[in-house]
């Protein structure tokens, strides 16, 4: 099943099918920088706070993000599932490929 991302510093949205990352979803929004290098949770860059929705996490490491973090919304795209539609603000290095204008083709 899929279901609608929508990146609130942007207002864009994609969909995200329940067995694909968040991550590699947004990947298909054709964004220059949208790194796609670890996948495993490892490097920290893909942070985003889930502001809306449900969704299923891997295992993060701490270094990223915190079990407080966790707790109040913080994951890292590359490790959640969406259960539902998800509502996500960019927080992580992210962020700069993801909420640039986008440029025309």
């Amino acid at each position: 099943m899929k279901h609608e991302i929508i990146i609130a510093d942007t207002g864009e949205s994609y969909l995200c099918d329940e067995t694909e990352s968040v991550l590699v979803g947004m990947a298909r929004l054709g964004r220059k920088g949208i790194p796609l290098g670890c996948r495993g949770g490892g490097c920290g860059v893909c942070k985003v706070a889930v502001v809306e929705g449900q969704y299923q996490a891997g295992i993060m490491s701490r270094a990223h993000i915190s079990e407080e973090e966790q707790k109040a919304g913080c994951a890292l795209a590359c490790r959640i599932r969406p259960e539902s539609s998800l509502k996500v603000k960019v927080v992580g290095k992210l962020q700069k490929s993801a909420c640039r204008p986008r440029q025309p083709a």
